[in-house]
């Protein structure tokens, strides 16, 4: 039997019952030749869509066997991931592929085809097994897995639309999310940013310029959010960088709108 169509059938058995809720299931999906991405999966019964989310900084997240989370988890994504279940959407925290499982985890990797190709197996997978539409969700650099791939992956291989969340807009040393080739983007994208994020990397008043860089996919919309409290390095999960105090509002809004997109 084919290899690749034991890999599906492998991660279909995985997923046997998908009426029923699904909680913390950690899957090792084969995705390029040798390759394997872990993925935590919590999904409510009959998912209305499905959202795979991607960490910021070095993109590393530790998924352990027994579904809890390591390193990585105070992110702003990762923390609320069960928070999409009560909008009907499944959640899908992504780990780096086995390939990129240390230092410097996906640093130098988020803008390659190998990370498109090992996302672009996910969604093919999850659209398989859900028949729903997968949508990428970013927070600050994981904003540029999101736009990256989504940038590298016309429909219908790649993702149904993206959600860019704190996007780190400027950086001397790394590349961001405004240097990709985003006139190439031809599904819908949301931009949510907090209004008092005082992160450097990420100022609120260059969100209305990266808005004018992705005029020419299908829709788009800028979300401001404004309320909660900033502790620590404002660069850190728990400052307004990531939206602590209003996940809740934030998570119900990308929602929203995520569904929205599906009715037109």
């Amino acid at each position: 039997m084919n290899r690749y169509l034991i890999h599906a059938l492998l991660f279909a058995a995985a997923l046997l019952g998908t009426a029923q809720a699904q909680s913390n299931k950690v899957i090792d999906v084969a995705t390029r030749s040798g390759i394997t991405e872990r993925i935590l999966l919590n999904a409510p019964p009959q998912p209305r869509a499905v959202v795979l989310l991607f960490n910021g900084s070095n993109g590393q997240v530790e998924i352990k066997d027994n579904g809890e989370l390591g390193a990585g988890r105070g992110n702003f994504l990762l923390r609320t991931r069960t928070l999409w279940n009560a909008r009907g959407l499944a959640s899908v925290v992504v780990a780096p592929p086995s390939d990129h499982n240390e230092e410097p985890f996906l640093a130098d990797f988020r803008d390659t085809p190998e990370h498109a190709a090992d996302v672009q197996a996910l969604i093919s997978q999850l659209r398989q097994q859900f028949h729903v539409p997968v949508w990428l969700v970013g927070t600050s650099r994981g904003s540029l897995s999101a736009a990256a791939v989504a940038s590298r992956l016309a429909p219908p291989a790649g993702p149904d639309g993206i959600v860019l969340t704190s996007s780190i807009l400027y950086d001397k040393q790394q590349r961001t999310v405004t240097a990709l080739p985003l006139d190439a983007l031809q599904v819908p994208v949301l931009l949510v940013h907090h209004k008092r994020d005082a992160c450097r990397q990420s100022n609120p008043a260059d969100v209305p310029a990266l808005l004018s860089q992705i005029a020419t996919a299908p829709r788009s919309e800028v979300m401001y959010i404004d309320g909660g409290q900033s502790q620590g390095d404002p660069c850190d999960s728990y400052a307004y960088h990531g939206f602590n105090g209003t996940e809740s509002l934030v998570i119900d809004k990308i929602a929203d709108w995520i569904l929205r997109q599906d009715k037109k």
